[in-house]
């Protein structure tokens, strides 16, 4: 790829939720050093939902070269030890262009829908034990609107999720994960 596609840093943070005020002032900060690096095209913040600690920050810059200045400045480590007590966790993904926005390449169908089986074959199977004989007497389609209104929600938000992030390293393979970054963890 070349070096003058723009790139966007997805970076997940788990923030200790005592310290959500310093961890807002810490950021403005850390966008403000960044907003002072050649190439850099914004950058911003994102809520999570209630009662989850895990911060989404998107730093956007006008490519590789620019990104990697700024990684590698004194500003940006003094910024990041300032901070550390902040952050449980850290997660960097950095994205190219559009296309890849929030991800690396997909893995390969077959991988995808064994991982889908595995999470939806337990799954189906305790909703027909629980379930089954309850809805037995009900015709056919009202089974089938049943069981899917009911397990749809419950695999898109839930299980698919846990074993996207269970089985990720198998998913990616090693050639598909995203580099660290220097100076994060």
């Amino acid at each position: 790829m070349t070096s003058d596609i723009p790139l966007t840093l997805l970076i997940t943070r788990r923030i200790d939720p005592t310290r959500h005020a310093e961890f807002h002032q810490w950021i403005r900060h850390g966008e403000a050093l960044a907003s002072q690096a050649p190439g850099y095209l914004g950058s911003g913040l994102l809520s999570p939902p209630p009662g989850d600690d895990c911060w989404q920050i998107l730093f956007r810059f006008a490519s590789q070269s620019s990104l990697d200045a700024w990684a590698a400045s004194a500003a940006r480590r003094h910024w990041l030890q300032e901070g550390a007590g902040l952050i449980r966790h850290s997660q960097v993904h950095c994205a190219r262009g559009l296309d890849s926005w929030f991800g690396l390449q997909p893995p390969p169908r077959w991988k995808q829908a064994v991982m889908i089986w595995l999470a939806f074959f337990p799954v189906s199977l305790s909703f027909n034990l629980l379930l089954g004989e309850q809805l037995a007497a009900l015709p056919l389609v009202l089974r089938v609107l049943c069981s899917t209104l009911l397990l749809t929600p419950a695999m898109v938000f839930c299980f698919i999720p846990l074993c996207s992030r269970l089985l990720r390293n198998w998913l990616q393979g090693k050639s598909q994960r995203a580099p660290a970054l220097a100076g994060e963890h």
